[in-house]
């Protein structure tokens, strides 16, 4: 064919996709103004450092803590699958840069007849030999290739995100769990004392039973109350066990013969952080990127479904040898070369490629909403922490003087009750009191450290978004 012929049949291909290529759109932007607040409106400590350290949990100063958080890093499960979904992704993206470039094939040949008897008059003995090489490569005109490779790229950058969030995740639940079994210890400290100052008491009403000077009603009554106080042993206890189980579970170990050492949160500093702006969030989630990178990903997809539409073109060559000897099989006079192109274009598909768009049109918006909806979690989630912080440690301290006074008044209680003043029922209650406030103390003191730990999740935990990795910007 010549040039010529080939303009005239090239020329109003180009132009197509010229006018096609060009409808191409970016990313959809989905961070509309009404979706970014100005400013949280939870309560932030104006001293606090803005946003988290990426080892925010060191800030709790509890060198076991630092150490179980290390082992959940390096031996957390879900961690691990995690990591092998990167590879897996990155994996992906490999195979759909092959498509950008040739692809080559060597091929070494022998082949052989015979013949007998009368089938000789018609066939001949034949052996022959050949080495050849192939070459194809399919022209990316129209950016099918690329928008799948890009697709692709997202979905990696989709999954490094996930990891990072998990890691997140995993390292917040393992600081939540281990703040739990030392709350869980110190209540049943908490306990066993209320125990001890109840046989206190014991010994008292015994000796004034058997002098005759109380009844066998305040005996009674207060076995009854060690009897409950006992009845919560086994409860705490289960807790316990729980919560150490679901630890060893986090740091990739059995919970066979796991154990921590703290005994109670008296050591746990309380650390302060606070929020920046709800845009700046967006850049700290690992959450929030991989609904960013997905959306991206399935607008590539989207255009990879307008590039099918338009025509293929392949171009393939082969060259090489052939002789019926090896040692002549090289010798220019048994080369042979073959070349050409292929121009492919749906004619007819019965609506199957306009289906394709449609769903990945489909599925574009659907991502758009998603990542709308992981910005909204984000600002929620950081809400709550920040009120979940600041209203926790108001109930500590108003926590911290209701045992106080309740100490006192169960010490003066006792006293009374041993000099007759008082009787056994105004004991019980004073003690009552101070368990229940001291009960109540240890778990807002675990809720306080969960508050931080919480505010420091929602924050990103130290982590920033790349600026080459993002695709949303938030509107001002």
């Amino acid at each position: 064919m010549r040039c010529g012929t080939n303009r005239a049949l090239f020329a109003p291909v180009t132009l197509l996709a010229v006018s096609l290529t060009a409808c191409a759109t970016p990313v959809p932007q989905a961070l509309t103004p009404t979706l970014v607040p100005k400013s949280f409106i939870g309560p932030v400590s104006a001293e606090a450092p803005v946003w988290p350290d990426a080892t925010w949990w060191r800030a709790f100063r509890d060198s076991e803590l630092a150490e179980l958080v290390s082992a959940a890093q390096m031996n957390n499960r879900d961690l691990a699958a995690a990591a092998a979904r990167v590879l897996q992704a990155d994996a992906q993206t490999k195979v759909q840069r092959a498509a950008l470039l040739p692809q080559l094939t060597g091929q070494v040949g022998h082949t052989s007849a015979g013949c007998s008897g009368q089938a000789c008059l018609q066939y001949s003995s034949l052996m022959a030999y050949s080495l050849s090489l192939n070459a194809s490569y399919e022209l990316d005109v129209w950016g099918l290739a690329r928008a799948n490779l890009h697709a692709a790229q997202e979905q990696l950058k989709s999954a490094r995100f996930a990891r990072q969030a998990l890691a997140l995740s995993v390292t917040a639940n393992t600081a939540n769990q281990y703040f739990a079994v030392l709350a869980i210890r110190r209540r049943l400290a908490i306990a066993h004392e209320d125990i001890d100052a109840i046989n206190g008491i014991l010994e008292v009403i015994k000796l004034r039973v058997k002098a005759g000077a109380t009844s066998q009603l305040d005996l009674a009554r207060e076995e009854a109350q060690l009897e409950a106080v006992q009845a919560q042993l086994p409860a705490l206890e289960t807790t316990e066990q729980e919560s150490l189980f679901t630890l060893a579970v986090l740091l990739g170990r059995p919970p066979e013969g796991f154990a921590v050492t703290g005994h109670d949160l008296d050591g746990i500093a309380q650390p302060e952080v606070s929020a920046g702006l709800p845009s700046d969030v967006l850049l700290r989630r690992p959450d929030v990127a991989q609904a960013e990178a997905n959306l991206a990903a399935a607008h590539a997809n989207v255009d990879a479904a307008r590039a099918a539409f338009l025509p293929q073109i392949s171009l393939t060559g082969s060259g090489g040898f052939i002789s019926t000897a090896t040692s002549a099989l090289l010798q220019s006079s048994n080369f042979g070369y073959t070349y050409g192109a292929t121009l492919l274009q749906t004619i007819f598909d019965a609506g199957r490629l306009a289906g394709q768009k449609a769903l990945a049109v489909g599925v574009e918006q659907e991502f758009v909403a998603e990542y709308q909806g992981a910005a909204l979690n984000a600002f929620v989630d950081t809400e709550n922490a920040l009120v979940e912080v600041a209203n926790a440690r108001k109930a500590r301290e108003h926590l911290k003087r209701e045992v106080d006074a309740a100490r006192e008044a169960f010490d003066i209680s006792q006293l009374q009750y041993r000099q007759g003043a008082t009787d056994l029922l105004t004991v019980l209650q004073a003690q009552q009191t101070l368990f229940s406030a001291e009960d109540q103390l240890a778990q807002i003191t675990l809720a306080n450290c969960q508050a931080a730990v919480h505010l420091y999740e929602a924050l990103g935990g130290g982590w920033v978004e790349n600026a080459e990795d993002r695709t949303q910007f938030a509107s001002n």
